[in-house]
């Protein structure tokens, strides 16, 4: 059975992304469209714009254009918006880094995506050096100003307009952030205008952001959450966006305060905070009126105790990188179901597929989540089998989520198909932890699970198995890999076992580690 939307599609416009989010900007010159929390330093929609055109005019007289790719490793600050836009307004690719990769992760992308240049903050100045070195990266900026990289503001000194581009929204790339997709290590997901057009027009129809909403910008920009949802969403309907550039509860708590947030896209173990934690007492969060809750499933118990505690109104949504990213949402005109994902948007269909049977399974039975729709992905740069193991040929996304849907089509997302662990929302590939546990020199075999955390939703877990005659801890194996990738890549817990439960074509049977991990949990062991 196909599952379609019960909104009625939305007329979705050919305009480039740029056109579609600024098209009523001048109507809000004077307002605030970005507010750095922590400085209070404002950028208005008139400087908005303004500095985006001579941003682009700025790439273009240093010989960035379009189909180049300008690397962003930043956390959220008002700049990011300038720096992603104006690349667009070039013709140019944005591709999107998570600001906590190391060094090597950070090389990793940019030889993948080819990236021409590179913008980051003082801080980690240092580790983008070292990994634009022998890399087709011809230039580094900096936000701000630090030795041995150019001034962003250099960009928006010229007096010269955008140059102007023949941009076909349907075909060329506007952004190509990074994602494990089902499995295997980030690979780069290719989006163009249209894709993302298409999921604000579609989202718009649920969301129904209006000029007068404050947004809490804590998700970060790089990841497609952040990115689309909370910059370009709020942009689009004139609302105002309060950055953060990482996550701290008390400082986030005061911004809510201080800035009277009225809508707050998170994630789950931010929803726990609000539910749980003591100290958001001492703040008055009165003016936040709704909650949208992503990127990892939330347990029902903790969206009720959030709306308990604070009486608003709190959802949970769906969605993929390779999707733009929302496909489900709760809200609109139609009933929450706090268990759910919500229905599916405007313009978008889906279907729930036996696993066994690859028939289409009953209504209330479990099985793979396929989704079609504008917002759809072309496919992972330069990866035609992930591709064609990802989009069949009827345009059907396997998402590698298991889920059912009820009689009323709602979506409940019960497990995953693919072996990515979820921390705090962000995507862990248990292939790149176990080929960097593979080089330590005591190693024989390793194998890495997600395993259940209250806080975290998941936590990776590595079960090791030891050379003979050689010894190591779990804190040396844990400290190994913190030393070699992002916090929220870090192998939390190990356990050293005799043998990796494999098949005879070497594959890991995670799901008799999962068992194991299961069985001991119930004892008490662990």
């Amino acid at each position: 059975m196909i599952y379609r939307s019960p909104y009625p599609d939305v007329d979705i416009p050919n305009i480039t992304l740029q056109d579609y989010l600024f098209e009523h900007a001048a109507k809000y010159a004077d307002k605030a469209a970005l507010i750095d929390g922590p400085s209070g330093r404002t950028l208005t929609y008139g400087q908005l714009v303004g500095t985006i055109r001579r941003t682009a005019a700025g790439l273009a007289a240093r010989g960035f254009g379009k189909g180049d790719v300008f690397a962003i490793y930043s956390p959220n600050v008002p700049e990011y918006a300038i720096a992603f836009f104006g690349v667009a307004t070039t013709g140019g690719v944005n591709t999107t880094v998570n600001p906590l990769y190391t060094a090597g992760e950070l090389k990793r992308q940019l030889v993948g995506a080819r990236a021409k240049f590179l913008v980051t903050v003082p801080q980690f100045l240092d580790k983008a050096q070292e990994a634009a070195t022998g890399t087709s990266v011809e230039e580094v900026f900096v936000f701000g100003e630090a030795e041995g990289a150019t001034p962003f503001t250099a960009l928006s000194q010229s007096d010269g307009e955008p140059p102007d581009v023949d941009i076909d929204p349907q075909t060329d790339l506007v952004v190509l952030p990074y994602s494990s997709g089902t499995t295997g290590l980030p690979k780069g997901v290719m989006l163009t205008h249209h894709n993302l057009v298409a999921n604000l027009c579609q989202t718009h129809s649920v969301e129904q952001l209006s000029d007068t909403e404050v947004l809490i910008g804590i998700l970060p920009f790089y990841h497609i959450y952040g990115m689309v949802v909370i910059m370009s969403g709020a942009i689009r309907a004139g609302a105002t966006i309060v950055t953060m550039p990482r996550f701290d509860l008390e400082q986030f708590l005061e911004l809510l305060q201080t800035y009277g947030v009225t809508m707050a896209y998170l994630v789950p173990p931010i929803v726990l905070a609000l539910a749980k934690h003591p100290v958001v007492d001492n703040y008055d969060l009165s003016k936040l009126k709704n909650v949208l809750s992503g990127a990892a499933p939330l347990p029902e118990p903790v969206g009720k105790a959030c709306i308990d505690r604070h009486g608003v109104m709190l959802r949970q949504g769906y969605g993929l990188t390779e999707t733009s990213p929302v496909t489900h949402a709760n809200g609109g005109d139609h009933e929450i179901k706090h268990a759910s994902v919500g229905v599916a948007i405007p313009n978008t269909e889906y279907r729930i597929v036996d696993l066994t049977t690859g028939a289409d399974a009953e209504t209330g039975q479990p099985g793979e989540v396929w989704i079609r729709g504008p917002q759809v992905m072309q496919g992972y740069l330069n990866d035609p089998k992930a591709t064609d193991d990802m989009i069949d040929d009827e345009r059907w996304l396997h998402t590698g989520d298991i889920g059912y849907a009820d009689t009323d089509g709602y979506l409940f997302v019960v497990d995953r198909v693919k072996e990515l662990i979820k921390y705090k929302g962000m995507q862990v590939a248990p292939a790149e932890l176990e080929g960097i546990i593979q080089a330590h020199s005591a190693v024989a075999d390793v194998a890495v699970i997600p395993v259940p955390d209250l806080e975290a939703g998941e936590i990776p877990k590595a079960f090791v198995v030891l050379k003979p005659d050689t010894l190591a801890t779990a804190e040396e194996i844990m400290a190994y890999v913190a030393d070699r990738v992002a916090p929220h890549k870090k192998v939390r817990r190990v356990e050293f076992i005799d043998a990796i439960p494999k098949v005879p074509s070497g594959k890991i049977l995670r799901r008799e580690l999962r068992d194991r991990e299961r069985a001991a949990r119930e004892a008490g062991t662990v």
